[in-house]
């Protein structure tokens, strides 16, 4: 990389992101778009990273970029519906006279967001971060699986409904289905698939009959869309063997003594 040694410095900053449904964009800190690798760079004005804190011990890598939302690049709209959320950013630096040659400065996930006066301070977390999440789980009464995944082994062919939403109050929707079972949406997915939060997922709190209650109100307006509604669990062991007929994958403790046992006293 010659061009970091010549007298007049030629160097710009550009990231890559890659949100979760496939969708990439470019950006860049310098003055107009670049090419590289046949990928286009956006130029995106005020767009800057802070120093990149690098290290050869376990401690997790971190940088911050900031800069003005642009609406044709990161929309703010789009920043509070989550649909950056957990995205991949890959950070480099380039000679922008020959972007051929590219210097990777590092690479991670969108963390914590900001966002104020108009102005976006995004949390870049490198890979060393998943050092920090725990090792081993912790018991708990609650099945620690989610319905359907390789612990859990429930087969969801059959336990996802497509439905369309005919009215919304809040948090609540009315759909154009009803639940299998009394409470059986509770505690699933119901993920949009049309209208303005095509995309996004949300967790069902509460179902009954045609309603569901989400765990917090559409970002967007959801009349008439179409939504794919997934079976929940309660996560209790009652729940696990009565409707589900699988004990046997209960990936909790329901009748390990907890703290309250030491509390308790002779002919309590």
């Amino acid at each position: 990389m010659t061009w970091l040694n010549e007298p007049l410095a030629t160097i710009a900053y550009c990231w890559r992101i890659e949100r979760r449904d496939g969708v990439a964009i470019g950006l860049t800190a310098h003055d107009r778009d670049l090419t590289v690798d046949g990928f286009r760079y956006r130029a995106a004005p005020g767009m800057t990273p802070s120093a990149v804190r690098r290290s050869a011990a376990f401690d997790a890598d971190s940088m911050d970029v900031t800069g003005a939302l642009s609406g044709a690049a990161i929309g703010e709209t789009d920043l509070l519906a989550g649909r950056w959320d957990g995205a991949r950013v890959v950070l480099f630096a380039v000679d922008w006279s020959d972007p051929v040659d590219a210097m990777p400065l590092g690479e991670g996930t969108i963390g914590a967001v900001e966002l104020r006066d108009g102005t976006l301070t995004a949390e870049l977390r490198g890979v060393a971060a998943a050092l920090e999440a725990p090792v081993v789980e912790a018991t708990s009464a609650e099945c620690r699986a989610e319905l359907g995944d390789a612990r859990c082994r429930v087969a969801m062919a059959g336990r996802r409904v497509l439905a369309r939403v005919l009215a919304a109050d809040g948090a609540v929707l009315t759909l154009d289905a009803s639940e299998p079972v009394p409470g059986g949406w509770g505690g699933g997915r119901l993920r949009w698939m049309s209208g303005g939060n095509c995309g996004l997922g949300d967790t069902v709190a509460l179902s009954a009959g045609a309603q569901v209650t989400l765990r917090r109100p559409p970002r967007f307006d959801p009349l008439g869309a179409m939504v794919e509604v997934s079976e929940g669990c309660d996560k209790s062991i009652a729940t696990c063997a009565g409707r589900f007929d699988n004990a046997a994958n209960f990936r909790g403790e329901p009748y390990l003594p907890g703290i309250d046992l030491l509390t308790r006293y002779p002919g309590a």
